[in-house]
């Protein structure tokens, strides 16, 4: 009786029994690993969208492996050990930039569209934008034209508005009587060339009608 109760208390007190013990060392080990992974997965996400931050123009073509690997303090091979391409890197950077904007495309609707473009333009706002002059001087006559066709314009049709109404307005047609414009709508979009003029078209349409109506572009809260 006396063998049976003393294998019964080792047996409740033996290898198999957790309760009580604090955690195994290996188990510990692995937490810290995780943990400094997870950190060091953060620094090279911070330095990367930092970078982004200081790109002009978002031209990404110096957004790195090895300027991302030196801005963060790590080896190369460390980045690569987090992100196995700089697409996957790429890609992070773009979720971390949308939340940083407070975009949710997910949640995206017509009725909240205006507020998304107005979050998306107060944040691109924080990041330098160069104005590299058009090299091609008959391409740059014919911008400057074309800007001072659309100012008279809307100075004829909407002679009642503040000159800072009329220039929002005149840049808001400009947007849709552009060759990047309808490019995108071209190739990004898959529309033939009468589909994305019919598209510009409308827009254009809309502004047209909003002018005639003395709907101005102003912020809500100043109207009246």
């Amino acid at each position: 009786m006396v063998v049976g109760g003393a294998g019964g208390a080792q047996a409740a007190g033996g290898p198999g029994d957790s309760g009580g013990h604090p955690p195994r060392p290996h188990s510990f080990k692995n937490s810290q690993r995780s943990k400094q992974a997870a950190a060091t997965r953060e620094r090279i996400v911070t330095a990367a969208t930092d970078i982004v931050h200081d790109l002009p123009n978002w031209d990404w073509r110096s957004l790195t492996i090895r300027a991302v690997a030196q801005r963060a303090g790590v080896n190369e091979s460390t980045v690569y050990r987090h992100f196995a391409t700089e697409r996957n890197l790429r890609d992070t950077v773009l979720r971390r930039l949308e939340t940083e904007a407070g975009v949710e495309l997910e949640t995206l609707r017509l009725d909240n569209f205006g507020q998304t473009i107005a979050q998306t333009f107060a944040y691109l706002a924080t990041f330098p934008i160069d104005r590299p002059p058009l090299d091609d001087p008959t391409f740059a006559a014919l911008d400057q034209r074309r800007r001072g066709a659309l100012r008279a314009a809307l100075a004829q049709s909407a002679s009642g508005w503040t000159d800072s109404d009329r220039e929002m307005a005149a840049a808001a047609l400009d947007a849709y009587w552009s060759v990047s414009t309808f490019e995108r709508m071209i190739t990004t979009w898959n529309l033939d060339p009468d589909e994305a003029t019919r598209a510009a078209t409308w827009v254009i349409g809309l502004i047209a009608a909003a002018v005639r109506e003395g709907h101005s572009p102003r912020r809500p809260d100043t109207e009246g």
